[in-house]
């Protein structure tokens, strides 16, 4: 059974003293507090501002370094980074990207990787996935039917599904696509969740029978299809949320 915590990052839980600092850095440098090519205060500062000993702070700077945003260099000190550096495939920088709320911009990034990469997973499924992997997918699918007012429990069946899916595929890198996946349906569960219409509702929970139906009858083009047809079923729904949203910020104003 697929783990029923993944959201858990993206909640307020107890983090280290270093990872406290490095996210609270992390969010800083995404949203532009520190730019490209800024330095960031020196390690005095630093020291002052958090509170914290020497070596969690600099371990809180090599968490960062490895997640590409800064560099420290001798007699220079630490930059940030341009944000071609950025690993956004990092699920620490995806969470903080996402504690800073969405833009439609990003939404679309997101939706044209799992475009690019999880039809070949569905219709790769179709050839290796097992009896118990069905049986697993539609088990989230049900759990999905089953949740009409419940956004979390449905967000985690759809999670738990295009995982399943990636499993299923036998392709090992689709599990470096977890954080992606697990981002771009929080950004539904947050900006419009098929629960809350039941007709939406309904039609999600059948897109997704679709894909397994496909993968089951071993037929890859079909279930790719399908995948595609489900992504791009969410993506329109958060578009409209978001144009939605925007009107009704303007006519407040």
């Amino acid at each position: 059974m697929l783990a029923r915590s993944n959201f858990s990052r993206f909640a307020e839980t107890a983090l280290s003293s270093h990872d406290q600092v490095a996210r609270k850095l992390g969010g800083e440098i995404l949203a532009g507090v520190y730019p490209p090519g800024a330095k960031l205060p020196s390690e005095a500062e630093m020291l002052a501002r958090f509170g914290v000993s020497r070596t969690v702070l600099r371990e809180a700077f090599k968490t960062l370094t490895a997640k590409g945003l800064i560099v420290s260099r001798t007699r220079v000190g630490t930059t940030v980074l341009d944000s071609s550096h950025w690993n956004f495939f990092d699920a620490d920088v995806l969470t903080w990207k996402v504690s800073q709320g969405f833009d439609m911009a990003f939404v679309r990034d997101l939706a044209a990787i799992r475009l690019a990469i999880e039809p070949a997973a569905a219709q790769a499924a179709a050839e290796q996935a097992t009896a118990e992997d069905i049986a697993r997918m539609r088990d989230c699918v049900a759990r999905m039917r089953d949740a009409p007012g419940d956004a979390g429990e449905f967000a985690m069946a759809d999670l738990e599904f295009h995982q399943a899916v990636g499993q299923s595929s036998g392709n090992v890198l689709m599990r470096s696509l977890s954080a992606v996946i697990e981002t771009a349906l929080l950004a539904s569960f947050r900006m419009s969740s098929p629960v809350r219409e039941a007709e939406v509702h309904e039609e999600s929970v059948k897109g997704h029978s679709r894909i397994i139906d496909a993968i089951e009858a071993r037929d890859g083009e079909g279930a790719a299809q399908a995948m595609r047809n489900i992504i791009g079923h969410g993506f329109a729904r958060l578009e409209r949320a978001g144009t939605g949203g925007t009107r009704k910020k303007r006519a407040k104003d």
